[in-house]
């Protein structure tokens, strides 16, 4: 029996962005699957409700996998492929095993000869750095960067620093509550020549995406990122 396809579907980075962010191939696939990788699967059984899905919902074989999830453990997602069956992985939000708990699963059906087949959809750090006007040429994604004051100064001091040497944009989020704190280190602490990107809720109604020297930022207002989830760019070149 040959292995069937892992799918890594994407999802809106908001409700009200289904259809601009989604091509109707993608839609279709979703409508098909009635297997699933999920992150959270109450919220994926809400937006595969979303997305048109004809099967009854209590119906559809859905494991779950997060941070939490133990390499161990998922040799027994792939299953369901190796039994010939197509099985869609989706996270909370945006592309699978891109800042994501998914690459792991990815990396492992590539070991066991299993099709991977990523589909179209939204990159809030692509996005971001679309958006940015920054070096979209040379450029790192960086994760959460430390939350103790003097860990994260440091972080920010050194990925500056590579910015200017390497000549590279440097990208990073944070827990959204812990946004606010997060932009006045960087404000506080970048030199004032620094391009410094804020942007949030891309996508949806209230997408806010604005870039500008540190120094601008410092004489502006601040702008609202509480629980508001937020890409940032640093380019010092």
């Amino acid at each position: 029996m040959s292995t069937g396809t892992l799918y890594l579907i994407p999802v809106p980075l908001g409700e009200d962005t289904l259809a601009a962010v989604l091509p109707t191939d993608v839609l279709s696939t979703a409508q098909r699957l009635t297997h699933f990788i999920v992150e959270a699967p109450k919220t994926a059984r809400a937006m595969l409700k979303l997305m048109g899905t004809p099967h009854e919902l209590r119906s559809l074989w859905m494991e779950e996998l997060n941070e939490h999830t133990k390499d161990a453990a998922l040799e027994a997602l792939l299953a369901p492929l190796l039994a010939g069956h197509d099985v869609g992985l989706m996270s909370e939000a945006g592309c699978p095993g891109v800042a994501d708990p998914g690459a792991n699963l990815v990396k492992l059906a590539h070991a066991r000869g299993i099709r991977v087949a990523p589909l179209v959809g939204p990159s809030s750090i692509l996005l971001a750095l679309m958006g940015a006007g920054a070096n979209g040429q040379k450029f790192r994604f960086n994760g959460y960067l430390p939350t103790q004051d003097a860990a994260r100064i440091a972080a920010i001091r050194q990925l500056e620093q590579d910015s200017r040497k390497q000549q590279q944009a440097e990208l990073f989020i944070e827990t959204p509550y812990r946004n606010g704190a997060l932009f006045d280190a960087l404000v506080a602490t970048l030199a004032p020549d620094s391009q410094l990107t804020v942007a949030c809720d891309i996508t949806t109604a209230s997408e806010y995406i604005r870039s500008q020297t540190v120094a601008a930022w410092r004489k502006g207002n601040k702008p609202d990122l509480h629980k508001r989830p937020t890409v940032f760019v640093v380019y010092a070149a």
